[in-house]
């Protein structure tokens, strides 16, 4: 859906009203993107942007009545549309005129773009606005890529710099990265300009250049202790101490690690496929893989074992002093 709007976008045919939900917020970054480089294309195009948790929807709607100053058409970004989404009690902070919304979303600005973002999951689809937003808009759904279509993508980034990437130069990437496409992105784009005129990424280059997250690092951390290997769990460990991240936070990521892995591994054991294992714990199908693939997986008795020894160590940084760094390391030194 995405890259038929942007096709559309990219040659002109462009709507008055377009509608972008989902937690990938790379969709949505890269649609207002191109919706700028098309409108400026021909010429200097004025973009107002209003953040809807902080302003009425009756701004936005002015805005796209009043006619441009310098240009044919103008461009108007309302972020966080709050009230497309189940309402939290006690959490709306503006009373938007839904009502004026309403009967403009049936005659909308033909010289102004308008772009509602919901970077939430989903839109309540009970309400009479919801309803009226799909119909009349362009409604684009802003979801995380399975991990195939994940790896095309990437093919494609590093495709746009005339590179090409290696298969387990991608696996790499998306384990040390994430899923995040805006990081995966920007990696892709900075192992592009190294290489200037070679072609091919490389694992090793992956692995020389990207720039480990704490949640990658805490993975490893964490694989390192169940595959009996104390020293490489140390040296991560040691490193993450040294970049000052506090112990009580890793024991936090260790601990949430070991219920995701132990949730994937009950579901998969009960013969769920892996595409409903992601869907079911809402993480993305790549770290589905990385724990199903582990040749020597721990049993549940020792990832239950580990989540209460870590639940131990919480507890003596939260009411004790003395050596913090000193209960995570005797943890990683003993083997369960």
């Amino acid at each position: 859906m995405f890259t038929k709007v942007w096709k559309d976008i990219a040659q002109g045919n462009i709507a008055p009203v377009y509608c972008i939900f989902g937690e990938e917020t790379y969709f949505i970054d890269e649609t207002i993107q191109r919706m700028k480089d098309a409108l400026n294309a021909s010429e200097e195009v004025e973009i107002t942007t209003f953040d809807l948790e902080e302003s009425p929807v009756d701004l936005v709607i002015d805005e796209a009545d009043t006619f441009p100053f310098l240009s044919e058409r103008k461009l108007i970004i309302a972020k966080n549309t709050t009230f497309l989404k189940a309402a939290e009690k006690g959490a709306e902070k503006i009373d938007h005129d839904l009502k004026r919304l309403e009967n403009w979303l049936k005659h909308p600005s033909d010289f102004a773009i308008t772009i509602f973002t919901a970077p939430y999951e989903k839109l309540d689809e009970r309400k009479k606005i919801t309803k009226l937003m799909k119909e009349t808009s362009v409604l684009l759904h802003a979801v995380a890529l399975s991990e195939k279509d994940l790896a095309t993508w990437i093919r494609s980034e590093g495709k746009s710099y005339g590179k090409t990437i290696e298969d387990d130069a991608i696996d790499k990437l998306v384990e040390m990265v994430g899923e995040n496409m805006n990081q995966l992105q920007m990696e892709i784009e900075k192992l592009s300009l190294y290489l200037g005129e070679e072609s091919t990424i490389t694992l090793t280059l992956v692995e020389d250049l990207v720039a480990k997250t704490l949640e990658h690092d805490a993975f490893k951390m964490l694989d390192a202790y169940l595959s009996h290997n104390v020293t490489e769990a140390l040296q991560i460990y040691h490193d993450l101490l040294m970049q000052k991240e506090e112990p009580i936070k890793l024991v936090g990521l260790l601990a949430n690690n070991i219920r995701t892995m132990n949730s994937v591994y009950y579901l998969h054991k009960k013969g769920y496929p892996p595409a409903h294992i992601s869907k079911q714990l809402k993480i993305h199908p790549y770290r589905v893989k990385l724990m199903l693939d582990k040749r020597n997986r721990p049993s549940e008795e020792r990832l239950f074992k580990a989540l209460n020894e870590l639940a131990e160590i919480d507890l003596k940084l939260k009411t004790t002093g003395g050596n913090r760094e000193r209960y995570l390391e005797m943890f990683l030194l003993k083997s369960l």
